[in-house]
């Protein structure tokens, strides 16, 4: 399987001119705000969101200052976003670099975050559509509704897989779908193509979000850039726990750890409660949905003109289902 930077190499230079952008895009004059916001772009990321732009907007009339217009601000609130789940995680390190919270507090966090989510709704002014505005402002509503469900639902053992899938639907697929589709949108591709890789980013955004759920229980901290069982120590069950639950004879034991993990407020070791997980059926589970999600994001996009970008959606695809990283 190709790796992220072989899928990236054909737009190597068009990730460089977004990666400038970003840099622009928050800077300040005010010292503090340049420093945090500085330091959530040199943690880096695997910038999903930005290439999902550019390679749907090769299906229409590209154009990189227009692409930037669009992947800019949706990889500027998924920061923003991150650094307002490291608030309400407690999550010391994201992508082995300590958090915005961690390294200053939690005010300075939530303001960081704000900033950086005005930050892109200045630059996405410059995309003259009213529909793009309208879908973004909808998935940034979306997104909060999921943070909400995410704290109601911690520890919350009688969750269905339901309410998890519409959880992440919210949290994390919704910012790679309209990656996708506002890619398309403002390279005036038609709309049955937009649609078409809405679909596409939906099901690989799903994938995405239960593939780091299961990393989180069978990762190494080198891999995942912090301590495995992270999940579960703020009290988010995900499905792989769910499926494991299950089973009659485990379900018992998941919830003693889980209860023990609750009143500990999280601050006791987990590996027992990550034993009994990866000893279930619960990751084979998990992994069997997210192949799911792919295969369905991968047919989404067979009436699509045969192209380099399709190919490699595809790829990208592929290595979102299979990623240990």
């Amino acid at each position: 399987m190709k790796n992220l930077i072989d899928i990236y190499s054909r737009k190597k230079k068009d990730i460089a001119a977004i990666e400038k952008a970003l840099e622009e895009s928050v800077y300040t004059d005010h010292a503090m705000l340049r420093e945090t916001s500085n330091h959530l772009l040199k943690a880096g990321g695997k910038r999903i969101r930005p290439v999902f732009v550019l390679l749907s907007g090769e299906f229409g009339q590209y154009q990189l200052e227009t692409m930037k217009r669009v992947a800019v601000p949706l990889e500027l609130i998924h920061m923003a976003s991150l650094v307002h789940d490291d608030v309400i995680d407690d999550a010391n390190t994201r992508r082995g670099q300590l958090t915005v919270r961690s390294k200053w507090d939690n005010r300075i966090a939530m303001f960081t975050g704000d900033y950086i989510f005005a930050k892109a709704l200045g630059v996405i002014t410059q995309i003259h559509k009213p529909a793009v505005h309208q879908i973004m402002s909808k998935a940034i509503v979306e997104m909060s509704i999921g943070e909400m469900e995410q704290i109601r639902f911690f520890f919350h053992s009688e969750q269905s897989i339901r309410d998890y899938l519409l959880r992440i639907r919210r949290k994390t697929a919704l910012l790679i779908a309209i990656s996708c589709q506002l890619g398309a949108m403002a390279a005036d591709a038609p709309d049955w193509i937009s649609n078409k890789l809405y679909g596409f980013g939906y099901n690989v955004g799903m994938a995405f979000q239960i593939r780091d759920d299961i990393l989180d229980l069978i990762g190494t901290e080198k891999q995942i850039g912090k301590p495995p069982g992270s999940d579960v120590k703020q009290g988010n069950i995900t499905i792989p726990v769910l499926f494991a639950m299950q089973d009659p004879a485990l379900e018992p034991l998941i919830l003693a750890e889980l209860e023990r993990i609750h009143k500990l407020d999280g601050q006791t070791d987990v590996s027992r409660f990550l034993d009994i997980i990866r000893h279930s059926e619960g990751i084979e589970k998990a992994d069997a949905l997210s192949q799911k999600y792919i295969d369905k994001a991968i047919a989404s996009l067979d009436k699509l003109p045969d192209s380099q970008a399709k190919k490699d959606l595809i790829e990208v695809a592929y290595f979102i289902g299979n990623r240990s990283y």
